[in-house]
């Protein structure tokens, strides 16, 4: 019997859902524009530890975005405060501005977003201390 207690209680552990919450990144312009983006992916455990090797917790790259493919990033963070999405676009002179929009959605409910000529910041609150 208590066999039993144990495997049941071994499959409920293996189906809970990773604890977190949904951090969803969007990047969508009016045209086709290539931008340069730096992104957190995963959570760091202080400050420090980000600032001491921020390539662990963030990407950068290079992207090509237009009205019919936004660039979009999924991943689980359990303090979304350190979501973080940093555009810049890489249109040189004589291109009209691209017009990007950023935003940043918690568990599907929007929690930052911005419209920039060339480049939208969405990040928050760990970022702006």
């Amino acid at each position: 019997m208590a066999a039993a207690g144990v495997a049941a209680t071994h499959a409920t552990s293996i189906a809970d859902p990773a604890p977190g919450h949904q951090v969803t990144y969007t990047l969508a312009t009016g045209g086709t524009y290539d931008f340069t983006i730096s992104y957190l992916t995963a959570q760091p455990p202080s400050k420090a530890a980000f600032n001491a090797n921020s390539d662990a917790f963030m990407k950068r790259e290079t992207i090509t975005v237009s009205p019919d493919a936004p660039w979009v990033f999924q991943t689980t963070l359990a303090d979304p405060q350190w979501a973080f999405l940093q555009v810049g676009s890489t249109t040189h002179g004589g291109q009209a501005a691209p017009n990007a929009h950023c935003e940043v959605t918690i568990d599907g409910q929007v929690a930052v977003a911005q419209d920039a000529p060339y480049s939208p910041q969405c990040y928050l609150a760990q970022w702006t201390s």
